[in-house]
């Protein structure tokens, strides 16, 4: 992937671009302390991610993102965790809090790459595309999705749970790998059967089946902690008969 990198420290920048030659699947197209010198490349150039730092003169790194006609992936590398929240809502793929740890850089980075993957891999078709519900048991009903560069069956007793990953969905699966779609919550929810699958929080899906029990606001799925977000949690516990 192409990337720049966007941070008015020096030293913060300098360990970005290390971090980037290290990871070696990078190529780093420019550094600036300035968001607005990167205007140039961003507009001629085709760049894949962008690293930003948040809090910089003249125009913040959040302002800067909402400019951009075209946004590339991008992820926030900042000494400021405050702005998480809304890094997110204007879909970052990740928020790194400096200083930044190599390993959680790593990932990030992956999960970056597992996003520009899938986007260059389904350019002309995206989502569901066939979505037969077949027998009234459970063990025969399934799904077809669009991932990678071929479409895969997956039955929706082996459904864990979804997660939703900015314009992705991550599908996890009973004793798999996870499968990564193009696809949105409102189009998946539309092919699952109410009874056995319940939104619990604005980026989980849970199988109700998989469910291994219910702590406090969370709900655990193979040691996996899912928070309940406040404006599901009633329908939640009603569901359960709690």
């Amino acid at each position: 992937m192409k990337c720049i990198i966007i941070d008015d420290e020096p030293l913060a920048l300098g360990i970005i671009k290390s971090y980037c030659e290290d990871i070696g699947t990078l190529e780093i197209m420019g550094a600036f302390t300035n968001a607005l010198e990167a205007i140039p490349l961003l507009s001629d150039a085709v760049i894949d991610l962008v690293f930003l730092d948040i809090e910089m003169p003249q125009i913040n790194g959040i302002d800067f993102i909402k400019t951009l006609d075209y946004k590339p992936l991008f992820i926030f590398t900042t000494a400021y965790s405050q702005y998480a929240l809304e890094g997110f809502e204007i879909n970052a793929v990740d928020y790194l809090v400096k200083p930044i740890p190599f390993p959680r850089f790593v990932k990030a980075v992956n999960r970056a790459k597992e996003i520009y993957e899938l986007k260059k891999g389904n350019k002309k078709s995206s989502a569901l595309i066939v979505s037969d519900v077949i027998g009234s048991t459970g063990a025969n009903q399934f799904v077809f999705v669009k991932s990678d560069y071929g479409t895969v069956k997956i039955k929706l007793k082996d459904i864990k749970y979804i997660q939703g990953l900015k314009d992705y969905l991550k599908i996890h699966i009973s004793e798999e790998k996870p499968v990564l779609t193009l696809m949105t919550f409102k189009d998946i929810q539309i092919k699952l059967p109410e009874n056995q699958f319940l939104r619990v929080h604005r980026s989980y899906i849970v199988n109700l089946r998989s469910i291994d029990a219910i702590q406090r606001s969370k709900v655990i799925v193979d040691s996996v902690r899912i928070p309940i977000g406040d404006s599901y949690k009633t329908d939640f516990l009603k569901r359960i008969g709690l």
